[in-house]
């Protein structure tokens, strides 16, 4: 076991890398039109993917493919445009985000934020990771009111 591995056996920075990658593929499968199954294959094949939890990578995207309608629906009284007129890059960050607040209750919400906001400050527009925050911040207080409130 290394040095970053919790004691529960997960390795953040490899769930860090997962979600940074997975925030690209779920861009290239928006904008390429491909399957989620061409897109993990690619990132598979062509991404550093064994620095990142490939479990997590996957789970992620089959996640919100599989929900996407419900994750927009929920957001959406938190947007202040159409979910697709939204910025891709941060599009891709507010689903992913959504799917781990949503169906991923084994991180944090304080987790889920954080890591939304780095990413979006890595990848997305210059003030994109404080609409990402907004829009995620009323999510978590909407879907995780036990934890919000604690």
């Amino acid at each position: 076991m290394t040095a970053s591995r919790r004691h529960d056996g997960i390795d953040p920075a490899a769930r860090s890398r997962a979600r940074r990658r997975a925030v690209q593929a779920l861009y290239a499968w928006e904008l390429g039109g491909n399957s989620m199954r061409n897109v993990i294959d690619d990132f598979r094949s062509e991404q550093d993917m064994q620095i990142a939890d490939l479990e997590y990578f996957e789970d992620l995207l089959r996640g919100v493919e599989a929900h996407r309608a419900e994750l927009d629906a929920g957001m959406a009284p938190f947007l202040d445009r159409d979910i697709e007129r939204v910025d891709p890059i941060e599009r891709a960050v507010l689903r992913l985000s959504a799917y781990e607040l949503k169906h991923r209750i084994d991180v944090p919400y304080r987790v889920v934020l954080n890591e939304a906001v780095e990413v979006a400050k890595r990848f997305g527009s210059e003030q994109g990771h404080t609409y990402v925050n907004g829009v995620l911040d009323k999510l978590a207080r909407a879907w995780r009111v036990t934890e919000t409130n604690g």
